[in-house]
């Protein structure tokens, strides 16, 4: 068995977590993360420790804590980088190895949660793929040869990085033009607010948002958009064309089986999929050979603790 932990910006998460992916026993606490790195790390092994006292396996039972990060670990499992937690080079797995004396293994929450699809969901059966988070921002879940893929130096699965097009503001990064400037909710959501701006106010969006331009989320605009709302569907069909132009970047260099998209934005469903999937047909480079599938990603709140106890399970194979 494993323990797989979810360490966001809001709340910590950690469950127990059997060989077939079947989660048994889940705590969480507030992260309260402006108290400092030592006390949260000290809320995830009283986590830890409750989970085995509480669930009554053995401790010799669990055989590797997974965590999954809203940022960036190196390969001897120290923080890079957390930029929401305000974390900086911390000494994460030998602090909690220390103390609980179980193997840890840590990695960006994104790529536990690409692992989670490989081992159970859109991506099962396949010796490679990729997850997209398309949240505030956009991440990347990378699983290759049926191990999860991180690059040299851990950022290689930053995939919302990359440079897709001049666009109309900057990424929080600093460049203009990054992937989760055009394919976020983020993105989709101040281009709406840019075509209301710009006097586009025939639409149902001004409507449901009650006037208020920062009560727009993107929900309401794909409701909106499946009703034929123009000005919505101006915005997803922007974000629409942007993500296809990602994704084919990302099959141009490493040729997938699957891309799943997870996120806020994919709970727009079937929607989504088949505007993407019909964008994708249409401009494929190569189009009489396979290429990618396009999937919905299975797992939405479980996968952060079930991707990141597989991400145990694959460290200690």
């Amino acid at each position: 068995m494993y323990i797989g932990i979810d360490l966001g910006g809001t709340n910590i998460a950690a469950g127990l977590v059997d060989e077939s992916g079947k989660i048994l026993y889940t705590k969480s606490t507030p992260t309260l993360a402006s108290r400092g790195y030592k006390d949260v790390i000290s809320d995830m092994n009283r986590l830890v420790k409750e989970i085995i006292e509480e669930s009554k396996v053995e401790k010799n039972e669990i055989k590797a804590i997974g965590i999954g990060i809203p940022g960036l670990a190196d390969k001897d499992g120290n923080v890079i980088f957390c930029v929401n937690l305000g974390w900086e080079n911390i000494p994460l797995r030998k602090m909690m190895e220390e103390e609980l004396n179980i193997p840890v293994f840590i990695d960006n929450d994104a790529t536990v949660a690409g692992l989670a699809e490989y081992e159970f969901g859109a991506m099962k059966g396949c010796e490679s793929g990729v997850l997209l988070t398309l949240g505030t921002g956009v991440g990347g879940g990378i699983v290759l040869n049926g191990e999860v893929y991180s690059g040299a130096h851990g950022v290689g699965s930053e995939v919302g990085h990359m440079i897709v097009g001049e666009n109309f503001y900057d990424c929080n990064c600093g460049k203009n033009g990054c992937f989760e400037t055009f394919a976020s909710s983020t993105a989709i959501i101040k281009y709406a607010q840019k075509l209301i701006k710009e006097g586009n106010t025939d639409t149902k969006i001004l409507e449901l948002a009650e006037g208020d331009l920062e009560k727009i989320n993107a929900k309401i605009i794909f409701d909106c958009a499946k009703e034929g709302d123009k000005v919505a569907k101006m915005a997803v069909d922007r974000l629409v064309k942007y993500l296809v132009i990602g994704i084919f970047n990302i099959v141009n260099f490493m040729d997938p089986e699957v891309i799943a998209l997870g996120g806020g934005v994919s709970n727009a469903g079937e929607y989504l999929l088949n505007l993407v999937r019909q964008e994708y047909e249409k401009n494929k480079f190569f189009k009489t050979l396979p290429a990618a599938r396009i999937e919905l990603a299975k797992f939405k709140n479980d996968a952060g603790i079930l991707g990141a106890a597989m991400l145990g399970k694959h460290g200690v194979k």
